[in-house]
């Protein structure tokens, strides 16, 4: 499978767990254990693609070099290099908003604050999970007012 199908699988998948995410309510337990499988899934995906990158990479006589900013953009300019850190960040970001729905659903916060935090946590993950942790604390603040 080409590169560009598996990105657009990828992301095809990745969509349907954060579809599942926002619509939560309905079924939480099932949503969130939907999620973190579709999660996982992109995880073994990665595993897999960065096997593959590394192997290629120790045929052609060179290795991944993360300790450096140049090392970081050869790995990333090509297109598997970037495939695999595009399901990377697949995985992580839909495993945070799988726990912020589930952290949000124990505090008892509404559902409808957590749906920009979880286009955020989608979109910047990390400017998400910020968001998320400033709205949690403000309505936790409110509940127990």
């Amino acid at each position: 499978m080409s590169p560009q199908t598996l990105f657009s699988v990828a992301n095809a998948v990745a969509l349907v767990g954060w579809i599942i995410l926002a619509l939560a309510p309905i079924r939480r337990p099932l949503a969130l254990a939907a999620a973190r499988f579709i999660g996982v899934a992109l995880a073994v995906t990665y595993t897999v693609l960065l096997g593959g990158v590394i192997l290629t990479l120790g045929e052609a006589g060179r290795e991944l070099d993360f300790s450096s900013l140049e090392g970081v953009t050869r790995a990333f300019a090509q297109p598997e290099g970037v495939l695999v850190g595009w399901v990377h960040y697949l995985a992580f970001d839909l495993w945070v908003g799988a726990w912020a729905t589930e952290d949000a659903g124990k505090r008892g916060l509404p559902h409808w604050a957590l749906l920009p935090c979880l286009f955020f946590i989608l979109m910047a993950g990390p400017f998400g999970l910020l968001l998320y942790l400033a709205a949690r604390t403000a309505l936790t603040r409110r509940i127990a007012d």
